[in-house]
């Protein structure tokens, strides 16, 4: 009989890593904001992932559970939340410890500006999703020991696992469901992993996870911060699979006719219900966006972002946002993503 996670503030894990407070639960795990107890009084943030109660006695669960951890160690880059250390209480019940991300994620963001009744804008989240694409780009150009590609898919882009970090960083989070292409899926291969809003119309019939499946939920993602609503969204889950099997998406510039018409047709470009006529890899979106941008009259950069982070803080005061006017742009500039 295994005892059950049942955590609580100022619980020690393993003699390192005190639990301060939680800091959110997604999917498979807790997460808790914690700090190390080092040697001379060293400490500093971190997260901790740990298996929620009711699934960590489930042998396939800690087995994906450790999958993640195998996984996100080998990918290293900076717009990929970094894993420190993974390990097992005396109870044998297993945590993950992450880098510590302040600040908030995509959806807090957006529902900022939605709650004070102001677009998002538009040069922003359009930056944010180009450092989300590179951190994709480079768990799908993943190599393995030998140098053999071995691609890694996210299988799980949604807003809140875009972290937007305090200093203006972007970092992707939670490859908690990926699936390594080096090693077999550890759940039945037919089940539809993720959030249903968010998966792509062909792993509705079986399909495996991809490249352009995982651009398909960052199209929905990049819509639904322009937009300020959901892509996909009914009463019942059956009614949303309807939805992403139809992939039947609004045309973006009727609702926000301010943003770049080459902006939305990267949109929904990557937002084709056919997989092929969606862009070929991340870097290849990343490089539409990038030349919206590059005819945007003011750049954003990091000050920008994190400005915005400070205004959407739940304790901040929701005035007019800092930069969130929309921008205009000569159209004629920017050459047909199509």
């Amino acid at each position: 009989m295994i005892t059950l996670v049942r955590d609580e503030p100022g619980t020690i894990l393993a003699g390192k890593y005190e639990l301060l407070r939680k800091a959110g639960t997604g999917g498979m795990a807790v997460v808790w904001k914690a700090r190390t107890l080092g040697a001379a009084g060293f400490s500093r943030p971190v997260a901790v992932k740990r298996i929620i109660p009711h699934l960590a006695t489930s042998q396939e669960f800690v087995a994906m559970f450790v999958e993640e951890s195998r996984v996100v160690s080998e990918l290293q880059h900076p717009g990929i939340a970094q894993i420190h250390d993974f390990g097992a209480d005396d109870a044998g019940h297993h945590f993950l410890v992450l880098e510590w991300i302040e600040g908030v994620d995509l959806q807090e963001l957006v529902d900022a500006f939605v709650g004070a009744a102001q677009p998002t804008p538009w040069t922003v989240m359009a930056e944010i999703v180009v450092q989300v694409l590179g951190a994709l780009g480079a768990a799908h150009e993943r190599r393995d020991a030998g140098g053999v590609v071995s691609p890694v898919f996210h299988r799980d882009v949604t807003p809140h696992n875009v972290r937007v970090g305090a200093l203006g960083y972007v970092k992707l989070t939670d490859f908690g469901i990926a699936r390594a292409a080096d090693r077999s899926t550890m759940t039945r291969p037919d089940a539809i992993k993720g959030k249903l809003s968010y998966v792509a119309p062909e792993m509705l019939k079986g399909a495996p996870a991809s490249v352009r499946t995982d651009l398909f939920a960052v199209g929905i993602v990049l819509w639904e911060a322009l937009a300020g609503r959901r892509l996909f969204e009914a009463p019942s889950d059956m009614q949303v699979m309807f939805m992403v099997h139809d992939a039947r998406v609004p045309d973006l510039r009727t609702i926000r006719p301010d943003i770049p018409e080459a902006l939305a047709a990267t949109v929904h470009r990557a937002l084709a219900k056919d997989a092929a006529g969606r862009f070929e890899s991340a870097h290849e979106m990343a490089r539409a966006l990038v030349d919206v941008l590059r005819a945007a009259p003011e750049p954003v950069d990091a000050r920008t972002i994190a400005s915005l982070v400070e205004w959407a803080r739940p304790e901040a005061p929701k005035s007019h946002a800092p930069g969130a006017g929309t921008t205009e742009i000569e159209l004629e500039e920017i050459e047909d993503v199509e």
